[in-house]
């Protein structure tokens, strides 16, 4: 009898079906429990105020461009670190993960430092009109940093395994760089690329230490949706707070969804591609 390495089907199945329980369902119905506190009306009144909707309209759009943004420029990113060979070439890597290792709050700090209008860059676009912190651009700032390292390491492993002898065929064929690029490339990383935005994503939605400084919180402007959170924790009212949390993470829920579906078009794209 063949020897498995883990435990069979019952027991893995179990045990992985037991800690998704404990550590992501069961934290998420506690919070769907709690927003029933406000009731029906409390919740349609909480969701359909201005405020609210200014800030859910601001944390998902900023996230969709932030990622999108993440997408294009992590695409170039990492397609120079895997195909060319250059001075530098470790440290820049390694930059890549900086906004993984460093502490939010730090992030949101080191933005403002940089873009308020007395800082090192803000000083030269405030006369020029250009205004990022204190502004919905200073979020969407803040979004595109920590989403920015997703989108490139979920590329990297498929860059590097792209076979050049396919690109080359194209070449030999006529087929100029834009057509290799967009019928020949793009089908085989559309899938990648769209977990690596998904991730980018998912990681703007929820983002809060570094966006809070560098945003302003300006009510109906520059203030989204996890700070109005916050602030109702710190007003005591946690049914309100789980309400607005409960929305944020339908809202998400449903973006998520629309990326995984074109992901799968994307992979039956590819496939018939190849």
């Amino acid at each position: 009898m063949r020897r498995r390495v883990l435990p069979g089907f019952g027991i893995s199945f179990g045990y992985a079906l037991t800690y998704l329980g404990l550590i992501v369902l069961l934290p998420l119905a506690a919070l769907a429990w709690k927003a029933t506190g406000i009731g029906l009306h409390g919740l349609i009144h909480l969701l359909s105020g201005p405020r609210t909707l200014a800030a859910l309209r601001l944390s998902l759009l900023g996230a969709v461009m932030a990622a999108s943004i993440n997408a294009v420029v992590g695409l170039l990113v990492g397609w120079v670190l895997v195909r060319y060979r250059f001075p530098g070439r470790r440290l820049f890597d390694a930059l890549v993960d900086l906004p993984f290792a460093l502490p939010t709050a730090v992030a949101g700090i080191a933005l403002t430092t940089l873009y308020a209008p007395n800082g090192w860059l803000g000083r030269w676009l405030e006369p020029l009109g250009i205004k990022v912190a204190y502004t919905p651009v200073g979020v969407l700032v803040a979004m595109v940093f920590v989403g920015f390292p997703f989108v490139v390491r979920t590329l990297q492993p498929v860059l590097a395994s792209l076979e050049r002898d396919v690109e080359e065929a194209a070449e030999s064929l006529g087929a100029q760089r834009w057509q290799t690029f967009f019928r020949v490339i793009l089908p085989m990383l559309a899938p990648t690329l769209l977990t690596g935005f998904a991730l980018a994503l998912a990681r703007a939605v929820g983002e809060y230490g570094s966006v809070i400084f560098i945003a302003g919180n300006i009510p109906m402007k520059s203030e989204i949706a996890p700070l109005l959170i916050v602030q109702k924790l710190e007003q005591f009212d946690y049914a309100g707070a789980a309400a607005l949390g409960v929305a944020l993470l339908l809202l998400s829920f449903v973006l998520l969804v629309i990326v995984s579906l074109l992901q799968r078009w994307s992979n039956r794209w590819a496939e018939r591609a190849a």
